[in-house]
């Protein structure tokens, strides 16, 4: 390959899905492609780029358009109407790119694209470079979505047992939340079952996961699809310490509240706080958060909770001043530095897939409250496969009542069950580590990619 690009052997371009949760694992996987000499440019929409609170500093930012660069997906009138819009426009805008980075000598060799934005594998093609699918869900969530998309699963759902290749006996209860409540969102249902699409086409399809964790449904999943695990995707110094400097996702659309945070834990014991966050777009029903409100009252152990500013309004009123001698309430927080935290007892989580792969890696105890998508299949394994937590029981209204809440948390923070579940985490947090450190599973995969890259077939 011709030395156009400096001190680097290829070029690759990242192109996510315009959500935090999206981002940061492509990012940090761009991190690690980066530190072996792959130059990375970050494209994102112009509307995201001018909310950003925080720029990552090892990439080249460039911006694309969906089509909506004063509001984004906001000022769409809906789900179907933003992504077809954004299929267009993202589409002519990304080739207009992809002509100006050739132009300055500094041509893309590889797509690795956001699989809701499927789009990004047919720019790729008609632009002569390679494409790679990044799917930040577990492989596991990817294989339903295949077996929906095929035809292989019906809708809606007629069984009370559901038998997957490679995944165990699933209760519909397990699956995510747009196949088995039918009919409850059809166009996140259509984005999400599309976006296996190019499984199988594209030339390479990483997954923010590691073979150890997932191994009976990466080796079923072999058959139409040759999975590469890539993950966990951390920060090095919390996993691997592999990369010196990397301490921060880089993106952040929140402000965080770190001080106060890092402050307030390191007054705790050792696990004594429960913390509590649904990441960054998952919402609690006015009754479901009264709920948890009381439930951690009653658990009657300090507790770090954050709640978004879009979420406050449902909080009981002066529950922040009443609750103050035991919690702790911010709009936003470090996760990782939380998560690592030697106060930390267990996490109160809706089981989005980057928060049990924190949770995982970092070795603490999941207290799963999924919301919807594919947080439900998330709870089911971190219950019954990894068993590295307890998954929560609503009532027939849906609604995870107070007193489940503090029976939760003292199975895992103060019973022999705990104990158990303890050591399942510690072991996953080792294995977890293995897998992105030197010779690991995920970083021998990461080298076979650039290797590829460096020696692309004529």
């Amino acid at each position: 390959m011709e030395n156009r690009k400096g001190d680097y052997n290829a070029h690759c371009l990242i192109l996510p899905y315009p959500i935090q949760g999206h981002i940061n694992p492509m990012l940090q996987f761009a991190k690690r492609l980066r530190h072996k000499r792959i130059k990375i440019t970050l494209a994102v929409t112009k509307f995201l780029f001018n909310t950003m609170q925080e720029f990552p500093d090892f990439v080249s930012m460039e911006t694309i358009s969906d089509g909506f660069d004063e509001g984004g997906r906001a000022h769409a009138g809906s789900l179907d109407e933003y992504l077809e819009r954004f299929s267009l426009i993202g589409a002519k805008t990304l080739m207009e790119l992809l002509e100006k980075l050739k132009n300055l000598d500094c041509a893309i060799d590889c797509i690795i694209f956001d699989p809701f934005l499927s789009w990004g594998f047919e720019v790729a093609k008609k632009s002569g470079l390679l494409g790679a699918l990044f799917f930040t869900q577990s492989c596991a969530v990817d294989n339903i979505y295949y077996h929906v998309y095929t035809g292989k699963l019906k809708l809606p759902l007629s069984d009370s047992e559901i038998v997957i290749p490679g995944l165990p006996p699933l209760e519909p209860k397990d699956m995510p939340s747009v196949i088995y409540i039918h009919e409850s969102h059809p166009a996140a249902l259509k984005m999400l079952v599309n976006q296996v699409k190019h499984l199988g086409e594209a030339d390479w399809t990483f997954v923010n996961s590691f073979y150890e964790l997932e191994q009976e449904v990466i080796d079923s999943m072999a058959k139409f699809s040759s999975v590469k695990t890539i993950g966990p995707t951390i920060p090095s110094m919390y996993i691997d310490k592999q990369l010196q400097d990397d301490k921060e996702y880089g993106l952040s659309v929140f402000k965080p509240i770190a001080d106060a945070c890092k402050k307030w834990l390191d007054e705790r014991t050792p696990h004594s706080v429960i913390y509590v966050s649904f990441g960054s777009l998952a919402e609690l029903g006015l009754e479901q958060m009264e709920e948890l409100a009381k439930g951690l009252i009653a658990s009657n152990k300090y507790f770090l909770w954050v709640v978004r500013a879009s979420e406050e309004s449902k909080l009981p009123k002066n529950y922040a001043e009443e609750s103050s001698e035991i919690g702790l309430i911010v709009s936003w927080c470090p996760q990782l530095e939380v998560l690592a935290h030697d106060a930390v007892g267990c996490f109160i989580t809706h089981c989005g897939w980057n928060s049990t792969l924190e949770a995982l890696s970092l070795g603490v105890l999941m207290v799963a409250m999924p919301c919807w998508t594919d947080q439900s299949t998330n709870a089911k394994f971190v219950n019954d496969v990894w068993k590295t937590g307890i998954r929560t029981r609503p009532d027939e209204n849906g609604i995870v009542r107070n007193t489940e809440i503090v029976r939760c948390v003292e199975l895992v923070m103060d019973r022999d069950e705990g104990k158990e579940i303890r050591r399942n985490a510690i072991k996953w947090k080792e294995m977890a580590r293995e897998a992105v450190d030197k010779g690991g599973s995920s970083d021998t995969n990461i080298d076979e990619f650039v290797s590829a890259l460096m020696n692309p077939p004529i």
